[in-house]
């Protein structure tokens, strides 16, 4: 499952132009290890943390892909609301897809929105510059069912998540590329240049209604490493004088269960002296919740995507490093990690090879 993660988080950056050898090679060697007999339970184990070693490096590789290309997230304010203009949804993880929408729907009349896990795509300066790139409509991928129907345009998705759409009308505005796909709908290809022609669902949106108003209001993210470490002084300020007693980092996958409940009601509960550090869809579950901040410093805060969960462990050996500790543990840090997909548990083999311990694991 770790390898399955990886291998997802190779191919963002591979598709930014940015590839590591070392990481095909160890690929290779683990899934040849899978067929080994002879390995004992603690070379098993040890291969098991080599895959977060690994995850490490991949993570890393797709945040300078990111950031070189796209800029440094930064402290944003995503509108949550609509405009009354026609509009397509992105959704799913790549940004280079997000790129090309938004350079094909300029001036076109055409609204473009993110949906889910590309709602971090707000926080990068590059894409500040679209003035068709107007907010991010719904919330976690399981209730795109009913969002969906509201949103009356064409949806494109560049990655995983797709739900079975319940209607016949729904999948025909549904688009894929990349990586994903679903019976019945149009799948876009990249030409041997690697662009993408997205007319199709820019002539349809021009021929629907504009989105229903779900929601108003904004939520604020761009928390990723660069942005926390440059506020360094303040939050280890916060910390030092008791204002910041606990930081809890809620990262990971959303699921429709009812027990994902949980993270709300937790998130609730959490004293006003805490910080919540997030990335991934479960932060759908509280980033509305409106927690409020401690001395200007937000109580959620979001770095992004779920691969950006490497930042909040840049973040937290950061800190190691500005409170001279020995240890990654002795942090007032909690893990409180939702668990899902095969994306969730890179991430948390990456944890565990950084060294971080007493982990929660969630529903």
């Amino acid at each position: 499952y770790g390898l399955k993660g990886m291998a997802a988080y190779a191919e963002h950056a591979y598709n930014i132009g940015k590839e590591d050898s070392s990481i095909y090679s160890f690929v290779y060697e683990a899934l040849s290890a899978t067929l080994d007999d002879t390995l004992s339970v603690n070379d098993l184990v040890a291969l098991t943390l080599k895959t977060g070693e690994y995850g490490v490096k991949t993570m890393a590789l797709l945040d300078e892909a990111n950031t070189s290309k796209y800029g440094n997230p930064e402290i944003t304010s995503v509108n949550i609301g609509v405009r009354n203009n026609p509009a397509i949804l992105i959704s799913g993880h790549d940004l280079t897809d997000l790129e090309q929408l938004l350079e094909q729907t300029k001036g076109t009349g055409v609204d473009v929105y993110t949906h889910g896990e590309m709602l971090p795509a707000h926080y990068y300066p590059a894409f500040k510059k679209y003035e068709n790139f107007v907010g991010n409509y719904g919330n976690a991928w399981w209730k795109q069912v009913g969002e969906f129907e509201t949103f009356h345009g064409p949806i494109l998705f560049t990655t995983n998540c797709i739900v079975p759409p319940k209607s016949d009308e729904v999948q025909k505005r549904i688009f894929t590329t990349g990586a994903s796909g679903y019976p019945g709908c149009s799948h876009i290809i990249a030409d041997e240049k690697g662009k993408k022609d997205f007319s199709e669902l820019i002539a349809m949106a021009k021929t629907l209604s504009a989105p229903e108003e779900i929601e108003t209001g904004s939520i604020v993210g761009g928390f990723a490493h660069n942005q926390v470490i440059a506020l360094a002084d303040k939050v280890v300020e916060a910390v030092k004088t008791g204002a910041i007693k606990k930081f809890f980092v809620m990262a990971g996958c959303d699921g429709r269960m009812k027990s994902r409940e949980y993270y709300t009601e937790f998130a609730k509960s959490l004293p006003g002296d805490t910080v919540i550090l997030t990335a991934g869809c479960a932060k759908f579950r509280y980033n509305k919740l409106g927690l409020g901040d401690i001395g200007g410093i937000p109580r959620v805060l979001d770095a992004g995507q779920c691969n950006d969960s490497y930042s909040l462990a840049v973040i937290a050996l950061k800190l190691k490093e500005v409170f001279e500790l020995e240890d990654i543990n002795d942090l007032p840090i909690e893990f409180n990690i939702a668990w899902y997909e095969q994306k969730a548990v890179i991430v948390l083999l990456a944890l565990l090879y950084l060294g971080v311990k007493n982990i929660h694991l969630g529903p």
